[in-house]
Parts: C-alpha cells; structure tokens; sequence
C-alpha cells in the first residue's frame, strides 16, 4: 500500500513549483535577444555523441544551450534519451529525419517522437519523385537535381506526412538548404513549396545561413512568410575570395566572426511566428565546444 499522504503530496507539489520557478528563470538569464532558450542543433556534435552521448549532452549543457534539435539517436530508445536530456537539464524540442527515412517507417518514426515528447517531425532533405533517374547519388549531384516536378511531388507528400504528425499530436515541418533559393524558369522551389503545402500541416524550419548561400534574402523571407516560418537555423561562415555556390558553401565560423549579420534576420524574427531556434555549427578548426561557447555568447549579446 503506498504511503505517499496528502500532506507528502504537497511538500512535492511546492518543491515541483520552486524548481520549476527556477528553471524558467535560469531559461529567460540565458534566452537569445527576442526571449527565446539558446538552442543547439545536434548535428554540431554529431561525433561526439556517438561516442558518448550524455557526456556530450552534459558539454552542451555547460556552453549555455538550453534546447535541443536531433539529427539521429544514436541506437538510443526513446526512454534512454529523455532520461539524457532530462539529468542535463536540456529539453529536446525537435528531430531532423530525411524524406528518405521519413518515407521508410513514418509510423514507427512519430511513435518514437510521440514517448521522446518532442514537439516536431522536421523533414531535413526532399527527395524525388523518380529517385531511379539519379546515377550519382553524391550529395552534390542530388542538390543539383531537383526539378520543379520533385518539388511539386514533395509538396503532395509534405502534406500527407503532416496530416499524419498532425494526427498524433505533434507538428510537422521542413528545413530548406541551398537549392530551394536556385530559380528554375522563373520559379522560386522555397516558393512553390510555402504556395502548395497546406499552412494547418506544414511549417517551415528556415536556416538562414543556407538561404544567404543559395541566394536568398532571410529578413525578406521573415516578412513575406511571417506565419509559415516557426524555427531558425542560425549559421555563419567565414569570408573567402573561392567563388562560393549552393554546393561549395564558405567555411564555417562560430557566430559573430562571420560574414553574417544577424541583428536584422532576427529584427525581423521577433516580428513574426518564430518559437524556436536552434544554433548550427557544421564543421570546426579549434575545439568543438570552445567554438560552441562562442555562439551561445553571441546569441546572449546579441542586440535585436
């Protein structure tokens, strides 16, 4: 028979209030410029956390990141990761799978999502309506093949997986790159695909250091899609006299030593829907969390 009284109960209740009280506290110290937790994009670690995943989730923590983005679990079951993420105190928002895995075992893939307590089901990468067409599979090459068809045809699937995400109880979206931005006969993909997914099961997962890449414009995007863009991907990259394209992107740099501003993308963003955003760093030339520390910092001072 348990002993847990009424009076325990309360006792509990009370602790529960005042931890609580302090986590939201700790979480607005350390929000970005528009009141927002500093979050991570695990891909930035990917490395690491395949060697030890909570020890790293412990680094990411102690950087000054409070929430985080998947991009893989690492053989990890939904338990597993919220028992990590809940003894570092991070809270994991979203996850990154690619139309491919998506389109595998979409059931098994909200299942996982629904016990994990995530919020969202972001499509990482399109894929093609004929995947046989490609003979060269390279990253490279598939960037470079998209057609208007494909994105029409992911548009249709975009929404069918959103019914679904929808239907469990969490939301879905999509994360562009840099062929979105490549005009094809006067049409923009970024536009096709925000004209025919349907706004009730879609959103959008915008990461501003692909559009500058691709040739887009983030502050203008932010205004003409004010309520279809919820997340950011915040990246930098560093000057280079190599001619840059959507598929040999600058090197990456930590946030505020780049030739990004962000002061005007997230002007724009504290106009419009964003509920989220997420720090991506993609490749490093000092250590891992240093560098990692240096984009949090810049987001804490960062002024809007």
């Amino acid at each position: 028979m348990s002993t847990f009284t009424r009076r325990s109960f309360l006792r509990s209740a009370s602790a529960t209030v005042v931890s609580s009280g302090a986590l939201l506290s700790s979480r607005k110290l350390l929000a970005s410029p528009f009141g927002l937790p500093i979050g991570l994009q695990l891909y930035s670690v990917r490395q690491l956390l395949a060697k030890d995943y909570e020890g790293t989730l412990q680094q990411v923590a102690a950087a000054g990141y409070q929430d985080v983005e998947a991009a893989g679990f690492f053989d990890h079951t939904p338990q597993q990761v919220k028992q990590a993420m809940r003894k570092t105190g991070l809270r994991c928002v979203s996850a990154h799978y690619s139309y491919t895995d998506l389109n595998r075992d979409l059931d098994s893939t909200i299942a996982f999502n629904k016990e994990l307590g995530g919020d969202y089901i972001i499509c990482s990468f399109p894929g093609f309506k004929d995947p046989a067409r490609l003979k060269d599979k390279s990253f490279a090459n598939q960037v470079l093949s998209f057609t208007i068809e494909d994105y029409h045809w992911n548009a249709d699937q975009f929404n069918r997986i959103g019914a679904k995400v929808k239907a469990a109880g969490l939301k879905f979206g999509y994360h562009n790159h840099t062929m979105e931005f490549q005009s094809k006969n006067g049409i923009v993909p970024f536009d096709e695909l925000m004209r025919l997914t349907d706004p009730s099961l879609v959103t959008f997962e915008m990461d501003c250091g692909w559009v500058v890449v691709g040739g887009g414009n983030p502050v203008e995007l932010l205004k003409q899609y004010s309520t279809r863009i919820s997340m950011l991907h915040v990246k930098d990259f560093k000057p280079t006299t190599e001619p840059a394209s959507v598929v040999n992107p600058p090197p990456p740099a930590e946030l505020g030593q780049g030739t990004i501003d962000f002061r005007p993308i997230f002007a724009a963003a504290k106009k419009a829907n964003i509920k989220h955003y997420f720090v991506e760093q993609e490749g490093y030339d000092m250590p891992v969390f240093e560098a990692l520390r240096i984009d949090a910092d810049y987001m804490k001072k960062l002024k809007a």
